[in-house]
């Protein structure tokens, strides 16, 4: 079974910085796209940033600039720098993975979207 856990949410001011990471754990032969959503308080999840497994990124307008993500595929890890934080940012943010789980599905090219349960983020003077 195939688990992404985040980390790294908390509450900061406006203006500050968090770091978030997730890590695939579990068993499953390789891992494709990665990403980072966030959904606030009444809102859909949307996406803020993904990144391919070989490091192409794509950002949502609202952040560009300010957030950067990036992944660390020998520890199965995407994080996300998120700087100049804004009352607007405060959400959950959810980890998205889209994983191949057999070696069989990588060359079907069969992949399986994970998600993780979610660490919110807060950002409040």
């Amino acid at each position: 079974q195939v688990q992404l856990v985040e980390s790294g949410g908390g509450l900061v001011q406006p203006g500050g910085s968090l770091t978030l990471s997730c890590t695939a754990s579990g068993r499953f032969f390789d891992i494709n796209d990665m990403a980072w959503y966030h959904q606030a308080p009444g809102k859909e999840r949307e996406l803020v940033a993904d990144i391919t497994s070989y490091g192409a990124t794509n950002y949502a307008d609202h952040v560009k600039g300010r957030f950067t993500i990036s992944r660390d595929n020998a520890k199965n890890t995407v994080y996300l720098q998120m700087s100049s934080l804004k009352p607007e940012d405060t959400a959950v943010y959810y980890c998205n993975a889209y994983i191949y789980t057999t070696q069989e599905a990588w060359e079907s090219d069969v992949r399986s979207p994970y998600w993780g349960q979610g660490t919110l983020v807060t950002v409040s003077s």
